[in-house]
């Protein structure tokens, strides 16, 4: 189960960006996390809440967004209907993945003095 590693990865981001703001306390971290990341936002949570006692997240609340693969044509900007041809209807052009494979921290809420 890689979400272990990547929470891993996440817990040591937050804190490195809480310590270099003298941060006292993290309340929040918000995530984007693409349809086809190869990540199960569930098992994610679930190794957040395992992984996070003992770190400075302990108390911080994880808030994940999930993003939903859109596909594009590289030449006419026309977005690719789900479960489509990936190839445009009008230009014949081929499309590409536009979002839905990312991993994102978007976001740490912390308390500062």
């Amino acid at each position: 189960m890689h979400e272990y590693s990547i929470v891993g990865a996440l817990v040591e981001q937050v804190e490195s960006e809480a310590r270099q703001r003298n941060a006292t306390y993290v309340r929040r971290i918000r995530v984007r996390i693409g349809d086809l990341s190869g990540v199960d936002p569930e098992l994610l949570a679930s190794a957040y809440q395992v992984f996070r006692e003992r770190t400075f997240c302990e108390d911080a609340e994880l808030s994940i967004e999930r993003v939903e693969a859109r596909w594009v044509c590289e030449r006419c900007g026309r977005v690719t209907a789900r479960g489509g041809i990936l190839r445009c209807g009008i230009c014949g052009s081929a499309s590409r993945l536009a979002q839905g494979d990312e991993i994102v921290l978007q976001q740490i809420e912390i308390e500062v003095p």
